[in-house]
């Protein structure tokens, strides 16, 4: 306000006062003061949820602030002005953005959805940009004003704390991924492989020979996480990057997991490590296939049996008991429903039907960390070592006493594994050999693959012996019937607290290539897993 306006007011005020209407111009000085009812203090601050003018109003504000390129009064009409004001001020100088238009939806409540068209210039290139968003109103907690509620997806959905958008040169080159034969891998024919072609191309881009282009992209707070690129201006020219995986294994694999929710599936050659196919159905985008920690439920049992028999506790022929519960430490132990006890039966036989009081009952003879030691020492496991070419989870495999000594034999209790874990313990148990699984040749950037002893002749028999009676006889015969030459499975269920349903898996080979699969809430083994993982077995490798 400037001071002659002031001025004249006071003296009028004064006027009054002198004039003798004091109750009024009382009334008036508080006013000016903040005061308010004719006692002194500040006006009250408003509370509850603002109105519809309010939130129109605070909307209208801050989209006219923003759209004006204005960061700093658009940054003020948030309940965080300092981070507003921090990424809306990149959005013109960083991300190079320009005559944004910005069109509000219907309100819903709080919130206001809108849409935004602007331009994007760098180097001599610009292109349109158009994107939907949303924001919402609140009450600001310490003045009472209408605010938007700062979040950085007001801005653009695809920013979360900490991004910023960046307009230049891309950080890394595109790259034109190919599978083992030379066919190109694009996620608009595999969508499964997009957030893995994305993670190739942050690790591999410098180093496979392409020219970067211009795009706006999301930079994140961590300079190591891979950006996402938004819009592309101008192509690069890509670098090509050659992968272990088969086109044809890989569309078998994305086609079946798009038959069941939450799925995921890796298949990879025995012979050689190398991974042919890795896919996920899943809502959240998550690369489970090889970074899932979940117990792998009765798949568990082929690690078990390999231990009990190189502890030379007992042999594919020997005695394993199935009586209908086996009590471990206080805890009782369950078959599936429906699966008739045999107090006769052998391994082999426990095996093939998945019956785990019949390992339970071996808990006593297995010491705690026998179980570990089999999975790190022959099968690769467990030791966070493991260089595929992309992140990884090595499986887990603890040596938990108690309970959880009987429970991780049949894959409860402590144990964690991933498809991708599983469908390399078959590969292990079916040639002996630990070939350390991998998606990029370590020959690329001198990685040093995983070692480990592997089985033995006697153990990889027996092993796979009661694998092939498992496809053909046991709980896997139907999943794998009609499939020919040299096969094998082993089906699982995990159950977990909260769930109506158990967790499926499976795994299975035939020939050369292995695959293991799992379904969330899935079911039994057989149910979704199963089906998955025989699908990608069809394809012969």
């Amino acid at each position: 306000m400037r001071k002659g306006v002031k001025a004249a007011i006071v003296g009028g005020v004064l006027a009054v006062m002198v004039g003798g209407a004091g109750y009024g111009a009382y009334n008036l000085l508080s006013a000016l003061d903040g005061g308010a009812g004719g006692v002194g203090g500040p006006a009250p601050v408003k509370t509850g949820p603002p109105s519809a003018s309010e939130v129109k109003e605070a909307s209208a504000k801050f989209f006219a602030a923003w759209a004006k390129g204005d960061a700093a009064t658009a940054a003020s009409y948030t309940n965080n002005a300092a981070a507003a004001e921090q990424l809306l001020t990149a959005y013109g100088s960083s991300a190079h953005i320009t005559g944004a238009h910005i069109t509000p939806g219907e309100r819903k409540g709080r919130s206001v959805p809108f849409s935004v068209k602007a331009t994007v210039s760098y180097g001599g290139k610009s292109k349109p940009l158009a994107y939907d968003s949303t924001l919402t109103v609140v009450r600001g907690l310490t003045t009472g004003r209408a605010l938007v509620d700062w979040q950085p997806s007001v801005v653009h959905p695809a920013l979360r704390t900490g991004d910023t958008l960046v307009t230049g040169e891309a950080a890394t080159p595109p790259v034109e991924a190919v599978d083992r034969h030379g066919a190109v891998l694009t996620k608009e024919r595999y969508p499964s492989l997009g957030p893995i072609l994305d993670a190739l191309r942050a690790k591999y881009g410098d180093t496979a020979g392409g020219a970067p282009g211009i795009e706006l992209s999301v930079r994140h707070a961590d300079a190591k996480a891979p950006g996402k690129t938004l819009l592309t201006l101008a192509e690069g020219s890509p670098g090509k990057l050659h992968t272990t995986l088969s086109a044809s294994v890989q569309a078998a694999a994305e086609r079946a997991v798009e038959r069941y929710a939450e799925s995921s599936v890796v298949a990879v050659k025995p012979s050689t490590g190398e991974v042919l196919a890795v896919a996920n159905h899943r809502r959240d985008g998550f690369n489970a296939a090889f970074e899932g920690r979940l117990a792998p439920g009765s798949t568990m049992k082929i690690i078990s049996a390999a231990t009990l028999i190189d502890n030379g506790i007992t042999t594919m022929n020997g005695p394993a008991p199935c009586p209908e519960t086996a009590v471990w430490q206080s805890q009782t132990f369950h078959n599936l429903e429906g699966l008739a006890p045999d107090e006769k039966a052998t391994l082999a036989g426990s095996f093939m039907r998945s019956c785990n009081t019949a390992f339970v009952k071996y808990a006593d003879e297995v010491k705690v960390d026998s179980l570990t030691r089999e999975a790190e020492d022959r099968f690769g496991l467990g030791r966070d070592n493991w260089k595929t070419g992309i992140v990884s989870f090595d499986g887990s495999v603890p040596a938990s006493g108690g309970p959880d000594t009987a429970a991780n034999l049949i894959g409860q209790g402590q144990v964690q594994m991933s498809p991708l874990n599983m469908a390399s313990v078959t590969a292990t148990a079916i040639t002996g050999v630990f070939r350390q699984p991998y998606l990029v040749p370590p020959k690329l950037d001198h990685r040093e693959p995983a070692t480990a002893k592997g089985l033995s002749r006697g153990t990889v028999a027996q092993l796979k012996a009661m694998m092939r009676l498992t496809a053909t006889r046991g709980t896997a015969a139907h999943v794998m019937a009609g499939l020919g030459g040299d096969i094998g499975a082993k089906t699982g269920s995990a159950e977990v607290d909260g769930q109506s349903r158990s967790n499926s898996w499976f795994t299975g080979y035939r020939n050369d290539i292995a695959a293991a699969a799992m379904s969330q809430e899935g079911g039994h083994g057989g149910d979704a897993a199963g089906p998955i993982v025989a699908a990608v077995l069809r394809t012969g490798g």
